[in-house]
């Protein structure tokens, strides 16, 4: 009998990376290009961006928040990187240009957020607009070209493996560290579980909220940089709609809204299988337009399973304690 709810328990807790190798099975099925080295290479270096965005979104929504801007942030940080090498020739300087704009507009996220008490939703949806129209003024609503070398950050090899790959596997181990093995990342749980107990425990919720977002911000930061160099160019209009993609990554990956639950190797699992998605859409040949709404179902249906998960236990809670009334009766 106990063994019951502990498979259970183990099913549901590894469900996501079920999910991914099924889909990762269905795929090869489906498609013979699938496999190819060519190919599977592809997905990782694509998926490189909306990780980066989507580890921002995990820790915040975890915390009880979100980002809106993540998107129009990344524009700006990625053409004012560009300004800065094409003036210095330094990709350094050009990396910390735009770590540093990231930084700076979250920082502005986390004042309204922190310190007015604006709703995320609203504060970072401001921003979005502000990052975004300075991107377009600042370049004229026309792209930078002739970027040389910048685009090693994006195009760049060490020997099979894409440099983003590599950069990006670094990142996730050190966002693996600071969610699970620090003070820090353990307040992201507290927070986002419960804030008024959070504080009762002597949490400082405001230093955790700035912390969450300036990490954020250094993510979406260099995000910008891979995103600008892969395309080899800079585009004030580019990367529109990467925050969903970011949301949909975390979401599927077991991200709860309501905030508390979520992991750094969930998020992977949940890109990767709406990177596999995507993938075999474009090999047999699925509109784009259909595309989009199948994504957007996948998000409405993975938040669905999450409240419902929730209410479950919720019911079972109210339930028990009537149920041994009514034994003793």
């Amino acid at each position: 009998m106990n063994n019951k709810p502990k498979l259970q328990q183990s099913l549901q807790k590894h469900s996501i990376y079920i999910v991914l190798v099924l889909m990762f099975a269905i795929c090869s099925m489906i498609s013979p290009y699938f496999l190819k080295s060519n190919n599977l290479i592809n997905i990782m270096r694509q998926s490189c961006v909306g990780l980066l965005i989507a580890y921002g979104e995990m820790i915040l929504i975890v915390e009880g928040f979100i980002d809106l801007s993540a998107a129009s942030v990344l524009a700006l940080s990625g053409v004012l990187s560009i300004a800065v090498y094409k003036s210095t020739g330094s990709l350094v300087l050009a990396i910390l240009t735009a770590i540093l704009v990231g930084i700076l507009c979250n920082l502005f996220n986390a004042f309204f957020v922190a310190n007015v008490q604006v709703p995320a939703f609203i504060a970072t949806l401001g921003m979005q607009e502000i990052a975004r129209g300075i991107a377009l003024y600042y370049c004229g609503g026309s792209n930078i070209l002739q970027l040389g070398n910048y685009t090693v950050v994006g195009q760049g090899m060490v020997g099979p493996i894409p440099l983003p790959v590599i950069i990006l596997i670094l990142i996730t181990i050190a966002m693996w560290y600071l969610v699970t093995q620090t003070r820090w990342g353990r307040s992201l749980y507290a927070i986002g579980g419960n804030r008024n107990a959070a504080e009762a425990s002597g949490i400082n919720v405001k230093r955790s909220i700035y912390m969450s977002y300036i990490i954020n911000g250094m993510l979406v930061g260099f995000a910008g940089v891979i995103f600008m160099a892969r395309n080899n160019a800079g585009l004030p209009n580019g990367a529109v709609g990467y925050e969903m993609t970011g949301l949909t990554a975390a979401i599927v990956g077991g991200t709860s809204m309501n905030g508390g639950i979520g992991t750094i190797t969930g998020t992977v699992a949940g890109a990767f299988i709406i990177a596999f998605l995507e993938n075999i859409m474009n090999l047999i040949g699925v509109d784009s337009y259909i595309q989009q709404m199948i994504k957007g179902l996948i998000v409405v249906l993975a938040v669905a399973a999450d409240i419902f998960s929730k209410r479950g236990k919720v019911t079972k809670v109210i339930i028990a304690p009537k149920d041994e009334e009514k034994k003793e009766k």
